[in-house]
């Protein structure tokens, strides 16, 4: 795994996970308990967007290694 701050970028099809609460956010599938559309990447998530598991803020997030 890549842990927040790391020095990779986020790729479009990165699944990440929440440092607080291990949901994951999965771009194929999307975030349908906020409404964003299976095949939005994690960087195009809008600014105000937190986890659906715990409400923790996209920079909680880490890259989860293929």
């Amino acid at each position: 795994m890549i842990f927040e701050g790391s020095f990779r970028a986020v790729q479009a099809d990165d699944r990440l996970e929440c440092g607080v609460c291990w949901w994951v956010y999965d771009p194929a599938q999307g975030d349908d308990v906020r409404g964003i559309a299976p095949g939005t990447p994690f960087a195009k998530l809008p600014d105000d967007w937190c986890c659906p598991g715990c409400d923790a803020p996209k920079h909680k997030f880490m890259v989860i290694a293929a």
